[in-house]
């Protein structure tokens, strides 16, 4: 395809190595790039890619390979202007012609206008229906309850005045006062308290508000208020996943859950699987990485603050879950160490640290806790996941399983619990499929196919876009019971909806005339979900033997991840779960979010935090 000459003065180059491109960006010429339909401009240097001029001009692109050229996803039209691009089998000569190109391929040489095709549009909120406003529900409760015993709370004093015969210092009289309502054996204070207190004391006439936070087996005094503000307490939970950040406001005296809100994690820019990320920290450091993700949090926590009317230094405390390569960008950790034998975490338990410190943005002495990993590629989300179904205290056997790029599966019981991954790659999660996208707007969640034609819903029940994991899933299972594809996953070419799309054979799911696009499944799609089914079969199965379980022993299985809250009856017939396990198939969900609200209203004292 070299001088191969698209839509916009495109220009293909025969070979473009991206360590030339980068080697190029120093010391060049710049020029403005615009991107449609929304008009952000950026201006980079010759050389630079379309990928870091979106980046730069706060467009966000799909690009699950991180800008290796290897996915494909990061799709783009050159309207105007002088871009190279490098020759890829992911665009078809139709597509070339009218101007696509891939960003991360495609470099500067002159102003440039592109568009954003609908396929390559995601915004950086998510469909916070899924991620967030579900778990607002009165029926969404965890199936374990946990007792109101907060990490961080606020008690209101009343402080008897010193005298001759009590003449105690201020921090020890205010010790003392706090010993008689909570116990605190070790009780300690920093500098900058200790130096407001005799002001304080005696201006508010040693009525105060006193806010304490367990660190371990210490109590700490964050902060003392003037007057009473002990109804004042709130506290923000955060799930850090890899696609998707989901928050929660929460009101630690009562333990109502205010608000929530969603928003997809920034750093996708450097990859949409984690190992991507990994490497990107290697080769340009983790501060970038953590900026990202502490940017998206503290863009969600300050917008639930505003619209609940609440002050930012009136939320003391952040929780966050996830997995253990996003607990080490957020606190700016080197990841490298995960990615080879034998895996090891810089660390699985971090300490409570200061919220500032990671540059969350609280109250200034509030604290931020993370939930313990079990190991490198099991992180603290699976703890949560398990507290939160109480499978650690089930009779029977229960099998956890958090379906997506690295599948964690947790197989135990009151007696013992063992867990394990996976690598299933991104197809679980729209990624590396030909019309995939995530589990937003009018992404296809469900699908029934007939012999007679198809039948499908959408998120949000917006005009389909494309197709995400549970889609797919669905989709598979549907072809192989209406005949359309054999037990080897293959396409009949003779059957009605299948047809050859550029050189290999493709089911049509929505014709052009109904989406912005034609959507269709391809047999390169079938075979990776194949795949990667395949690997969560794999672990599952392996644990099982390994622990001496049959399939029928599992009295419950537990499907968690934004993939979980989907599938339910189609899981088995292609293959997910062992034949002859249970059929109690639950979604937790719903569970984890209760989990993280319970820990950041104090379950810790329940848990070994060591």
């Amino acid at each position: 395809m070299g001088g191969d000459r698209g839509a916009g003065g495109c220009r293909r180059h025969p070979g473009l190595p991206q360590e030339r491109v980068e080697a190029q960006l120093s010391g060049k010429r710049e020029y403005r790039v615009t991107f449609l339909p929304g008009g952000k401009e950026a201006r980079v240097a010759a050389g630079a890619t379309l990928l870091a001029a979106a980046a730069a001009a706060g467009v966000e692109l799909p690009s699950v390979c991180g800008g290796e050229g290897i996915c494909g996803r990061c799709r783009l039209i050159v309207r105007q202007g002088q871009v190279e691009a490098a020759p890829t089998l992911h665009l078809s000569r139709e597509e070339i012609k009218r101007g696509y190109v891939l960003a991360c391929q495609a470099v500067v040489r002159g102003d440039a206008v592109v568009e954003v095709p609908p396929e390559s549009r995601a915004g950086r909120e998510a469909v916070v229906d899924l991620d967030a406003r579900e778990f607002l529900a009165p029926e969404a409760e965890a199936g374990e309850k946990f007792p109101r015993e907060p990490l961080v709370e606020k008690l209101f004093l009343s402080l008897p005045p010193p005298t001759l015969e009590d003449n105690l210092g201020d921090q020890e009289r205010l010790f003392r006062e706090i010993r008689r309502f909570r116990p605190a054996p070790i009780l300690q204070a920093g500098l900058k308290v200790l130096q407001s207190l005799p002001a304080l004391l005696r201006d508010s006439r040693w009525r105060v508000t006193a806010t304490l936070a367990q660190r371990g087996g210490t109590v700490e005094l964050l902060q003392v208020e003037p007057g009473d503000r002990a109804g004042t307490t709130y506290g923000a939970a955060i799930d850090v996943g890899t696609s998707t950040v989901v928050a929660h406001l929460i009101d630690l005296n009562s333990g109502e859950t205010l608000d929530a809100e969603a928003r997809y994690n920034s750093q996708r820019a450097y990859g949409e699987e984690v190992t991507r990320r990994i490497i990107a920290a290697e080769r340009q450091g983790p501060t970038r990485l953590q900026a990202l993700v502490v940017e998206d949090i503290n863009d969600l926590v300050s917008l639930m603050v505003d619209r609940q009317g609440i002050k930012l230094s009136d939320v003391v405390a952040v929780l966050c879950a996830g997995n253990t390569a996003m607990v080490h960008f957020l606190l700016r950790l080197p990841p490298g160490a995960l990615r080879r034998h034998p895996y090891v975490a810089a660390a699985l338990a971090p300490p409570p640290v200061r919220a500032a410190e990671v540059g969350i943005r609280i109250n200034p002495r509030g604290l931020l806790y993370l939930l313990p990993g079990i190991g490198g590629w099991v992180g603290g989300d699976i703890t949560a996941g398990i507290l939160a179904t109480g499978l650690h205290k089930c009779e029977g056997l229960a099998l956890l399983i958090d379906i997506g790029t690295n599948g964690e599966i947790v197989l135990g019981s009151k007696d013992w619990v063992v867990a394990c991954s996976a690598s299933a790659g991104p197809a679980f999660e729209g990624a590396g499929v030909t019309c995939g996208m995530r589990a937003s707007r009018g992404a296809i969640a469900q699908v029934e196919i007939h012999p007679t034609g198809v039948r499908y819903r959408t998120v949000g029940d917006a005009p389909p876009q494309g197709l995400c994991g549970s889609g797919l899933i669905d989709a598979i299972a549907g072809l192989f019971r209406a005949g359309y594809i054999d037990r080897a996953g293959r396409l009949r070419p003779d059957a009605k909806l299948v047809r050859e799309r550029a050189g290999e054979l493709a089911f049509v799911l929505v014709p052009a005339g109904e989406a912005p696009r034609e959507i269709v499944i391809t047999q390169r799609d079938i075979e990776n979900a194949l795949r990667a089914k395949a690997a969560i079969y794999a672990g599952v199965s392996i644990l099982l033997r390994e622990m001496g379980v049959r399939p029928r022993d599992l009295s419950r299985i537990y499907l968690a991840g934004a993939f979980g809250s989907h599938p339910k009856a189609q899981i088995e017939p292609e293959g997910q779960i062992p034949n002859g396990a249970c059929k109690r198939y639950q979604d937790c969900r719903q569970c984890l979010c209760r989990l993280f609200e319970c820990h950041l209203r104090g379950h810790q004292q329940r848990y070994d935090w060591r």
